[in-house]
C-alpha cells in the first residue's frame, strides 16, 4: 500500500526538545500531532523550536487540545471557565503552525449525570465557543469520536452526527478515532453514515475491548477493509503510538498491505 498523509503522535515522549520529530520525514510520516499534554504542551519556551521544525521541514502540523482533567460538559461553573482558558489558549499558541485542533466532546460527572440534558448543551455550547474562537486563528474544530467507557459523549454516529448538527459552525468536523469505533464494535458502521464528515483521522490498534493503542496490524481491526472504504479521504491519518519505534512498525505493516 502506498502511504499517504500519514502523521505520528505520541504523549509518551517525553523529550521537550522536540529533536525526535526530525526524524518523523525519513520514516515516511508526512504529519506531526502535538498532544497537548504533559511535556508537550505547546510554551512560550518551547514555541520557537516548534516553529523551527515546521519552517525546516515539510511536517504538516496538527494539535491535540487536552483531556485529562479536562471536561467541555462540566458543569462546575469555575472550573469548566478554566477549561475553557486552557482550550482558548492552545489554539492561539497553535495559530499559523496547525490548522486542525482535535477535540474531546466531554463526559458526564456524578452532578452532571443527574442533568444529562444540560451537560450535553454545554459540551455543545462550548464546542461552538472554540469554534468561533478557532476560526479566526484558521483552525478546524476535529471533534473525535470516544471509546467505550462509562458516561462520555460521542460513542457512537449518531451521537457524532447530531452533536456535529447541533454545533453548526463551517469549521467544525470530526476526528474519526479508528481504535475507539472498533472498541464499541463500530468501525463499519462509523465509515458507512460519518464518511463525508471526517476531516481527521486517528489510527491504532485493539482487540474490542480496550483502548490499547497497539500498533497496526497487531489486533483485530481489518485495516485493508478500512483504507479501501476510505480511499476517498484526503486528511491526515495520525498513528497515535507509545514511541517511534512503535511508529516505524505502523509504516512496515501499511506498506504491506
Amino acid at each position: 500500500m502506498r502511504i499517504r498523509n500519514l502523521s505520528f503522535s505520541s504523549r509518551e515522549v517525553i523529550e521537550a526538545s522536540f529533536e525526535w520529530a526530525y526524524e518523523l520525514e525519513d520514516m515516511g510520516y508526512s504529519g506531526w500531532e502535538i498532544v497537548q499534554e504533559g511535556s508537550q504542551c505547546l510554551t512560550e519556551k518551547n514555541l520557537p523550536k516548534v516553529q523551527e521544525i515546521k519552517e525546516t521541514t515539510n511536517l504538516k502540523l496538527s494539535i491535540h487540545l487536552p483531556f485529562s482533567d479536562m471536561n467541555l460538559a462540566g458543569l462546575n461553573e469555575g472550573i469548566h471557565n478554566e477549561v475553557m482558558r486552557q482550550m482558548k489558549y492552545y489554539l492561539q499558541m497553535a495559530s499559523g503552525l496547525a490548522d486542525v485542533a482535535v477535540l474531546h466532546p466531554g463526559y458526564l460527572s456524578p452532578y452532571g449525570a443527574k442533568l444529562p440534558e444540560r451537560s450535553w448543551e454545554t459540551s455543545v455550547t462550548s464546542a461552538q465557543t472554540l469554534c468561533d474562537f478557532a476560526e479566526d486563528l484558521g483552525i478546524t474544530i476535529a471533534i473525535e469520536n470516544m471509546p467505550n467507557f462509562p458516561k462520555i459523549f460521542g460513542q457512537r454516529p449518531d451521537e457524532m452526527l447530531d452533536m456535529l448538527d447541533q454545533v453548526d459552525r463551517k469549521n467544525a468536523g470530526m476526528t474519526f478515532d479508528v481504535g475507539h469505533a472498533n472498541t464499541m464494535g463500530l468501525v463499519d458502521e462509523f465509515v458507512e453514515k460519518c464518511k463525508d464528515k471526517l476531516s481527521h483521522m486517528h489510527i491504532h490498534d485493539n482487540h474490542g475491548k480496550y483502548d490499547e493503542h497497539l500498533p497496526l496490524g497487531q489486533g483485530n481491526i481489518d485495516w485493508k477493509k478500512l483504507m479501501d472504504n476510505l480511499s476517498g479521504y484526503k486528511g491526515l491519518m495520525v498513528t497515535e503510538m507509545g514511541n517511534l519505534e512503535e511508529g516505524r512498525q505502523c509504516i512496515e505493516y501499511l506498506k504491506s498491505l
